[in-house]
């Protein structure tokens, strides 16, 4: 292809509304251009990177036996319905009305519809397992729609659903989805780690995210040396020893006047004892009533997990407290007082202050399973400096972007929408699902965010645009045939070529060819040819090699031999 014929529309400066590098060099190097607020048009550039992505996640699908199919975009919401998610998933669902005014919705996700038609077609045992998957435009009205293609109101996903009838069959099926993804992600060119999850609005028992490492991501995973690995959203950790000052462990209980000092922070700076020498003690509204969440004076409350143990919960108004204490917020505490606890495991051992549950006071001396009793729970936000509860090694904490997620579903969509079969003695039984989801959006902008420098992106040899640009430095006779000729050199070894062919300087040339990314440039100018050479460069190792005409075909080629050899 050529330059001057293709829609490259390149961007000196950066634009004011970009903010990841991702997002920044896409526009710059013109892959995309925004419509509105996390609606983004893919131009020639990107959708030739798409359709690699999405070449690359077809070959692994089909390798584990998966089906492709399309299921619409627009769905009824009486199937949403009867699972409850019509009710449960809030604003991000776009919902509308057709002529008929009946309730409809953007598709968001696919479970609902997929267990639909294994509901119409499964029947016996022998029809299974199976495996569905479908490359299809998703909606979500995302509040705050940021980093470029990174987090969109409208986005393409590859889901794929396992249908099987036990659960060490969803076992097989989890397992195969999750070694494609890694050769999916492997072949894209990503570094990335498999990581426990919260299933979140999908259900089931189990789920693993893929997170690509990189500072744009707006999640933040846990690894261990030992291989443990998960998102903060369920990760366990134990933070480090109590800081006790001299007999402070074996301090008798007392209160002690602690006037307008309401904080962790305050209270630790009057009494000169250290945050983690605390009990923070939150009064919390659940469906059953109020009770105290309690974690260390050093940690954080990690309200997801809490809400795993007691179901939806809200922070307690001021009023409330001094209601159901008889005391003002900043002084309440575990101590003498008969409301249900649940207490973060780093509490059960050492000895504590807290509120005294008395205006103006602290309780100084208080332990754990003696001054009061508690359920024991990890709920507290792992961070740096705590050790993995595996190994006792120190956990290392990373910023990274969600690229892929699978699930284990179970029934969770098969028993209300009676997606059942029939086993081998005729009895009824539901399906057993899975679901797995990948990004090929994500896996792009993540690609980028790994890869690039000062000049602009660097894209990997598997998922560029082109494999190769031609650079003629100007419009001679010599220079034109010589780059038609390795222009169909490299062509006829099925790769894919750009041939900057516009009338602009070298220096615009160069800069363009670096910003896009392409991975290797061939640079055919009158000083080389005098020379008898070209010259090839690697666009990430910006080496530069003089070679001969008639052998940068063979080279070049030797870079993609396992592409085009099929292995």
């Amino acid at each position: 292809m050529y330059f001057s014929g293709t829609f490259i529309p390149t961007l000196r400066e950066t634009p004011a509304e970009a903010e990841s590098i991702s997002h920044i060099l896409m526009l710059r190097a013109g892959y995309v251009r925004q419509l509105a607020s996390g609606l983004y048009i893919y131009l020639p550039l990107a959708w030739r990177v798409m359709n690699r992505i999405n070449k690359i996640i077809r070959e692994e699908m089909d390798a584990i036996g998966a089906q492709e199919i399309s299921m619409p975009g627009l769905h009824p919401a009486d199937i949403w319905q009867k699972t409850g998610r019509w009710s449960d998933i809030g604003d991000e669902m776009f919902r509308l009305k057709d002529r008929g005014g009946r309730d409809m919705c953007l598709g968001m996700t696919h479970e609902e519809i997929i267990t639909w038609l294994a509901s119409m077609e499964l029947r016996s045992y022998r029809q299974l397992p199976q495996t569905w998957y479908q490359m299809q435009a998703k909606f979500r009205d995302e509040a705050r729609p940021k980093s470029g293609i990174l987090r969109t109101r409208e986005f393409i996903m590859k889901d794929s659903y396992s249908f099987d009838k036990d659960e060490d069959g969803l076992k097989e099926s989890y397992r195969k989805h999750a070694e494609a993804y890694h050769r999916i992600f492997q072949r894209c060119g990503l570094k990335f780690h498999q990581v426990q999850s919260d299933p979140g609005m999908m259900g089931g028992a189990t789920a693993h995210e893929f997170m690509a490492p990189s500072p744009a991501g707006e999640d933040t995973i846990v690894l261990c040396k030992c291989g443990y690995s998960a998102n903060t959203e369920l990760a366990l950790s134990v933070p480090p020893p109590q800081k006790l000052k001299g007999d402070e462990k074996d301090r008798a209980l007392e209160d002690i006047a602690t006037p307008d000092k309401r904080t962790v922070t305050e209270v630790s700076g009057f009494l000169k004892a250290d945050p983690s020498c605390f009990i923070k003690s939150l009064l919390l509204i659940g469906k059953d009533g109020p009770f105290l969440a309690l974690v260390r004076g050093d940690q954080e409350l990690h309200e997801k997990k809490l809400t795993e143990i007691t179901g939806e919960f809200r922070a307690a108004q001021k009023d409330e407290v001094k209601t159901i204490l008889g005391v003002a917020a900043g002084f309440i505490g575990p101590y003498n007082n008969t409301l249900k606890k649940i207490a973060d495991i780093s509490l059960k051992d050492g000895t504590y202050i807290s509120g005294a549950n008395k205006e103006g006071f602290h309780t100084r001396g208080i332990k754990p399973g003696v001054h009061f009793q508690a359920e024991w729970h990890d709920i507290h936000v792992a961070r740096e400096g705590d050790t993995c509860s595996t190994c006792g090694a120190e956990i290392m904490l990373e910023k990274a972007i969600e690229i892929g997620n699978i699930f284990q579903l179970g029934t969770k969509y098969s028993l209300p929408l009676k997606a059942v079969y029939l086993d081998e003695n005729g009895k009824e039984n539901p399906v057993i699902m899975g679901s797995y989801g990948i990004g090929p959006a994500r896996i792009a902008a993540s690609a980028i965010e790994q890869n690039n420098d000062k000049d602009g992106i660097i894209w990997p040899q598997s998922i560029a645009p082109f494999d190769v640009e031609i650079i003629p430095l100007d419009a001679e006779s010599e220079i034109v045939e010589l780059t038609g000729t390795i222009y169909k050199g490299l062509i006829d070894e099925k790769l894919d070529v750009l041939i900057d062919d516009r009338d602009e300087r070298p220096g615009v040339k160069f800069k363009d060819a670096d910003l896009i990314g392409i991975p290797y440039q061939i640079v055919i100018g009158k000083k080389g040819l005098k020379e008898g050479v070209v010259e090839l460069k690697s666009r990430r190792t910006k080496e530069t090699e003089k070679i001969a005409p008639s052998e940068v075909v063979k080279k070049v080629i030797g870079f993609f031999q396992s592409r085009i050899v099929g292995t």
